[in-house]
This record gives structure tokens, sequence and C-alpha cells, in this order.
């Protein structure tokens, strides 16, 4: 299932295949997706469409953002 990501850099809408999906701290959701060279794309989302992707739920990035605030 491609979802469509906005890339900031490209400053234009991209289709991509969603890699992991996260839940901050805050409450929000989020489904995380790559660009074909590598870079991060970010897509916040309702509960619903959260439960819906088939991604993997990410832990590794949640444990790298938190170690670069220390």
């Amino acid at each position: 299932m491609k979802v469509e990501f906005y890339d900031v850099k490209a400053k234009a809408k991209v289709k991509a295949e969603p890699v992991a999906k996260k839940q901050f701290a805050n409450g929000r959701y989020a489904v995380l997706g790559k660009t074909a060279d590598g870079r991060d794309l970010y897509r916040f989302v309702k509960k619903e469409d959260f439960d819906k992707c088939a991604a993997p739920v990410c832990k590794a990035c949640c444990k790298k953002a938190a170690a670069k605030k220390k």
C-alpha cells in the first residue's frame, strides 16, 4: 500500500511504501517512509489509518531520537 508523503526538500508530494509507524509521546500517530535517496519521510495520520497500516511499529527511531536529546 503506497502512502502519499510531502517531501520537504523536493517541495513535492511523493508516493512511497511505509517502512514503519510510530506513536509520539503527545499522542499523535505517524507513518514513516523513505525516499529513493534514503531520506526519511513522515506523515501524520489518524489512529484508524495507523491501525490499518501493515508496517511494523518503529522502536529504533524512538531510541535514536531520545539519545539525541541527552
